[in-house]
């Protein structure tokens, strides 16, 4: 095998799919890029067993070849090669490879390509196209919120339900939920999945800045996401996501409208003096003023700062962790936020106030901590 290809291009192309490679391998074939060359097309793949990324570029070959080529040592010498044209040559039956430059070969021992493995094939299933942005957004919005108990593997992914009338993208880890929904982004027929998180991260940092339409196919236990010369396969997490609705309580007498950076930088403020162990930070909320307030007993530290607010409701006190309303806070872009609220030991409600964006629904739910 013989091919030429641009060395920035490569490089490129190989780091948007070296994120699945781990520290350790399940199997030493995938601490190897696959690289197949037919019609002057590089296919280059990386897996970690559950996930698979494959890119494509081209290249001047006048035959096909299949080699796995070590990850880690070519990533270090493409990344101090300037941009120039750089040759490969494969001797298959020795597996080796031979890498020509502007400053010299290098030399490395490669695999058999057809020792990685195969690739699932989804024959039947279901098939939607979504807007990148929509796409990063959806996954912005509710990635944050998963949860990391073994116990309960389905926490640890995003809840995805593909229905006729909207699109909705929820994550849970049972102290806080995030309900991402859009009216403007539909299916032909209602299905639901659950998405691991370390491939919607990978997703998340290889969708393209301008608008593309992204492709996903899927069944009950894989998906593929593609879009340009890009291709995700992931395994989807099994089993049955909880009720989230169910936790989401209705009647909220008690609203808060306040701007959401000053709600946030306060919050970041007041909470460096709470206790290391609970992260506990009060909110009272009385006429038109909120007193955020946190302690360590331990230390004997304690802050209080108070905002203006818009509020009706009764006079009410309420206890947060605030690591997670800074999460929540921080994962909004709008200027104003709204707080509902029913009881002190009952979940506080978070929606960005904003009235030019439509058919999108953002919810965010945060349970209370019993006030120390």
């Amino acid at each position: 095998m013989k091919f030429i290809v641009s060395s920035s291009g490569l490089l490129k192309q190989l780091q948007s799919i070296g994120g699945v490679l781990g520290a350790s391998s399940p199997l030493p074939i995938l601490d190897n890029f696959l690289f197949e060359v037919k019609d002057s097309v590089l296919t280059l793949s990386a897996s970690d067993l559950e996930t698979t990324l494959t890119t494509q570029i081209e290249v001047e070959a006048k035959e096909s070849c299949k080699v796995a080529i070590p990850a880690r040592l070519l990533l270090d010498t493409l990344k101090k090669l300037p941009e120039q044209p750089i040759t490969f040559s494969a001797d298959v039956k020795k597996q080796s490879i031979e890498i020509s430059s502007d400053y010299g070969k290098y030399k490395l021992a490669g695999f058999d390509g057809d020792e990685f493995p195969k690739f699932p094939v989804i024959e039947k299933g279901n098939t939607i196209e979504i807007p990148s942005p929509v796409l990063s957004e959806a996954i912005n919005k509710t990635i944050f919120a998963t949860g990391n108990d073994d116990l309960r593997p389905v926490m640890s992914g995003v809840f995805c339900y593909l229905g006729k009338d909207y699109l909705t993208f929820v994550a849970t880890d049972a102290h806080r939920l995030v309900r991402y929904r859009r009216s403007d982004v539909k299916s032909k027929k209602d299905s639901t999945m659950i998405l691991p998180k370390k491939p919607l991260s990978l997703i998340k940092n290889a969708l393209p800045s301008d608008n593309v339409k992204v492709t996903i196919h899927f069944n009950e236990t894989n998906a593929i996401f593609s879009f340009d010369n890009f291709r995700l396969i992931c395994r989807l997490i099994e089993g049955k996501y909880p009720n989230y609705e169910a936790v989401i309580p209705v009647d909220n007498p008690n609203k808060m409208t306040i701007d959401r950076i000053s709600f946030l930088n306060s919050i970041h403020r007041v909470s460096i003096f709470s206790s290391k162990s609970s992260h506990q930070v009060r909110f009272k909320i009385a006429g038109s003023e909120i007193h955020i307030m946190a302690e360590d007993p331990d230390l004997n530290n304690e802050a209080a700062e108070r905002l203006a607010c818009e509020y009706s409701g009764d006079d009410i006190e309420i206890a947060f962790n605030a690591r997670f309303v800074i999460d929540m806070l921080s994962n909004l872009e709008e200027e104003t936020i709204n707080l509902e609220m029913s009881l002190p030991n009952r979940a506080g409600l978070i929606t960005p106030v904003d009235e030019n964006t439509k058919g999108r629904d953002i919810l965010m739910l945060v349970m209370p901590v019993m006030i120390s």
